[in-house]
């Protein structure tokens, strides 16, 4: 499966394509300044506001609202793209339209079939969900409702839930775990539990913005150290440890590194098993936030500790969510006995929020099950092996075609990188009209400069429809000069 300690360096955007790239920002940033002024002089345009009533301020006046209206208003067709069936290998897009320049859009009732490589539907439970989980989850609705109406501190626990914490603690190999209904908010109410006055997080500076809120939700101070820089981090613990606490210098109370088994954003792998050392040697804790691997990394999919070779006990906290390859939603925490048992009691996830529904509960400890081989079948096992094969094929031909591939080998995540603004919504259109459906990144979740399309894999997908993703990919990236590893004009 690999030792999760080989990690290629990403490509190099080149000098040409990042100022060209620069340039297309403000050539539109530019003339949408020009229609604003226009706009106001004379009174006309679809953004115009009426003076505000006395006491309100303007509305859209901010960069926000300014790149809103001139920049993603234009391509927003490409995002929020509706579907009619489950989130399999293939899937039904509905198609929308405009009358008003892309301002608004509405449904035309028609719909496309198109090769799914945007979902995170990692072990192919949307494919083969009614000979796996269905019984069970269908079953769920004899013996309980649909929902519990309360949180877990009043009404909310049930013995399915108490069965899948007891899962969750024995597939990551901790003493125990506290589920979640959300897995946003597991890492916002978790982190901001655990963290007070006079404490430090460290953050990977890719982590999702989950771990961003959380970290400010908190009391704790936060530092940032480059993604995967093992020389960085240390370099950020050192400092801490020698400047103790802003003002006063006193030593911080608890130092926490914060970090991702899978980068959402880059398909890079965390460098777990030289994180840990360097960890343990400044005594601090150690988060991490499995999201995108578990499931997905591993021999038995049991995450980025055991592609790492890392003993779970050296990791303070993990967590995960359900959503990625388990098809369901929520999320857990899982550490030792004493942390678990300070979460219940403080965690507002599991003081206020609606616990989780036994259907969904029901799904995820089916998931399990298959995964772990409790079924009684290989089914699981060869999910896993299916998803790390058909991962490292798409990623492979996809670097032959001459394309910027970021991320690691093994990982589900592929970037491709786009780079200029108005490839964004061309390659997100030119691969729907030809029956792929792709999910494109710009700013502001990536850089400035680098806008990327990123691919999903699953264990669902078929080598056919690799092959002809791949070929829609090729045809598509031909037209949009799109080759950057072939010469810097991406032909």
């Amino acid at each position: 499966m690999g030792s999760g300690g080989e990690h290629k360096e990403d490509p190099e955007i080149s000098v040409f394509i990042a100022v060209l790239t620069y340039y297309s920002y403000a050539i539109l940033v530019l003339f949408g300044h020009v229609r604003d002024y226009f706009a106001k002089l004379f009174g006309r345009s679809r953004y115009v506001q009426s003076t505000p009533k006395a006491g309100y301020s303007v509305l859209l006046k901010s960069w926000e609202s300014f790149y809103t209206r001139r920049l993603y208003h234009r391509i927003q067709d490409c995002w929020n793209r509706p579907i009619c069936t489950s989130p399999g290998a293939r899937i039904d897009v509905m198609e929308r339209v405009s009358d008003n320049n892309n301002h608004t859009l509405g449904l035309s009732g028609k719909s496309t079939t198109c090769i799914n490589v945007g979902s995170y539907n990692y072990l192919g439970y949307a494919d083969d969900w009614t000979k796996t989980c269905a019984k069970d989850v269908l079953g769920t609705l004899d013996s309980w409702p649909a929902s519990m109406c309360s949180s877990r501190m009043d009404y909310g626990s049930t013995s399915l839930l108490q069965e899948l914490e007891s899962l969750v603690a024995n597939f990551v190999g901790k003493e125990e775990a506290l589920v979640l209904p959300m897995g946003y908010n597991t890492n916002v109410t978790t982190l901001s539990c655990l963290m007070g006055e006079g404490t430090l997080i460290i953050s990977d500076n890719l982590n999702h913005t989950s771990l961003v809120n959380g970290s400010r939700a908190s009391l704790a101070q936060i530092r940032v150290f480059r993604s995967n820089d093992l020389s960085h981090l240390e370099e950020v613990l050192q400092e801490a440890i020698v400047h103790g606490q802003p003002r006063h210098h006193r030593p911080w109370k608890k130092i926490t590194v914060v970090v991702e088994g899978i980068y959402s954003m880059e398909g890079a792998i965390c460098r777990l098993a030289g994180i840990v050392p360097i960890v343990k040697r400044y005594k601090a804790y150690l988060y991490v936030d499995e999201a995108h691997s578990i499931g997905a990394l591993g021999t038995t999919g049991r995450g980025v500790c055991e592609y790492a070779g890392v003993n779970p006990d050296d990791v303070d906290i993990l967590m995960g969510t359900f959503t990625k390859s388990f098809s369901g939603m929520g999320g857990y925490v899982a550490a030792d006995k004493k942390t678990i048992a300070f979460l219940r009691a403080c965690n507002q996830g599991m003081l206020y929020h609606n616990a989780m529904s036994p259907v969904v509960t029901q799904q995820v400890i089916t998931a399990f099950k298959v995964i772990m081989g409790l079924d009684g079948t290989s089914i699981g096992k060869n999910k896993i092996i299916r998803l790390r094969d058909n991962s490292n094929y798409f990623r492979e031909k996809l670097t032959e075609m001459g394309l910027h591939v970021y991320g690691d080998a093994d990982s589900p995540i592929i970037p491709v990188m786009i780079y200029l603004p108005c490839k964004i919504a061309c390659f997100s259109r030119e691969c729907l009209k030809r029956g792929l459906a792709v999910v494109v990144v710009g700013f502001p979740a990536t850089p400035v400069i680098l806008s990327r399309a990123r691919f999903c894999i699953s264990a669902g997908h078929t080598r056919k429809d690799l092959d002809d993703a791949l070929a829609i990919i090729k045809e598509v990236a031909d037209m949009l000069l799109m080759k950057y590893s072939n010469n810097f004009l991406g032909v």
